[in-house]
């Protein structure tokens, strides 16, 4: 009896102590992985907005302070508020963001719409070539922006369409590689049976795509729209290429207005200048966000 009981300890003696040290390691685990993950959050605000941190103190500085260094644009009783009103009187700055905002609303809106068309096709209609044509699709997204400019600008040239807007509409109307492809994941997700029942009821493939399948799409429809606006209006080398002075978009403007009479950029004039040309994109995106993150995550697992 004795030897039993040495051999075989009761196990109410031992299970407590075991279980308090393996969640006393489990916690310790999600310590060590929350300091982790808190570290990484404040290494990419930093990436992130150190950059936009220095142009913000580099528009609120004196011309003489960037002289200085990093010490001058961290002598804060000198700000200079001014250079944002100077920004926005030496320049018709209405006028250029007037332009951008339509050329952005107008490439958002006919790309988001050809593109979810496209996608639509992709998705659900089951028709022979359709995968090797999605492929080509995709392929193109692999060729540079770069490679295609001297290209696209020669053949919009002898359509005597550089000066005008036309070539952003031909753009819109083509549709995006990318949010065809997202849109083609987001439709491939829907349960067939759906639009078996919508094929019973007599309806037929355009209103199954406008009645029934985009109302389902508002998420990925909101996220199209503001990639594709946000890259219109960010976009510099196109409108430098194919406008003129007179119409073309405050980025260019922005980047070509602020000179001295010797030629050289005002770099303070420059970073006002480049806060307030950010500004509506940052705006959007913040009223925007919850709406792109849910339709990435939705659209981009699924498959």
């Amino acid at each position: 009896m004795t030897t039993l009981l040495t051999q075989h300890p009761p196990a109410g003696d031992t299970a407590p102590v075991n279980r308090r040290t393996g969640s006393g390691r489990a916690r310790e685990r999600r310590q060590r992985q929350s300091a982790f993950v808190y570290i990484a959050i404040v290494v990419c605000v930093a990436l992130f907005g150190g950059p936009f941190l220095w142009i913000l103190l580099t528009a609120l500085a004196a011309r003489e302070q960037l002289a200085e260094g990093a010490g001058g644009l961290l002598r804060f009783d000198n700000l200079q508020w001014g250079n944002f009103v100077e920004a926005v009187t030496r320049v018709e700055l209405g006028a250029y963001f007037g332009n951008s905002l339509f050329l952005a609303t107008l490439t958002a809106v006919l790309t988001t719409a050809s593109s979810a068309t496209v996608g639509f096709a992709f998705a659900r209609i089951r028709a022979r070539g359709s995968k090797p044509l999605f492929t080509i699709v995709l392929a193109t997204m692999m060729i540079p922006h770069i490679a295609t400019l001297i290209p696209t600008y020669m053949m919009f040239s002898r359509l005597s369409l550089v000066g005008t807007y036309w070539p952003w509409v031909l753009w819109g109307l083509s549709g995006s590689a990318y949010m065809i492809f997202l849109f083609r994941q987001f439709f491939a997700a829907i349960p067939l049976e759906l639009e078996d029942a919508a094929i019973i009821d007599g309806c037929g493939w355009p209103r199954i795509f406008v009645q029934i399948f985009l109302p389902l799409s508002r998420p990925i429809l909101l996220t199209s729209l503001l990639l594709q606006f946000t890259w219109a209006w960010g976009d510099y080398l196109t409108p430098a290429l194919l406008l003129t002075q007179d119409n073309t978009t405050l980025s260019v403007a922005v980047t070509n207005a602020y000179l001295d009479p010797l030629g050289n950029g005002i770099p303070t004039l420059q970073a006002a200048g480049s806060i307030l040309y950010i500004l509506p994109a940052l705006v959007i995106f913040l009223f925007f966000q919850r709406y792109f993150i849910s339709s990435a995550l939705s659209s981009g697992v699924k498959g």
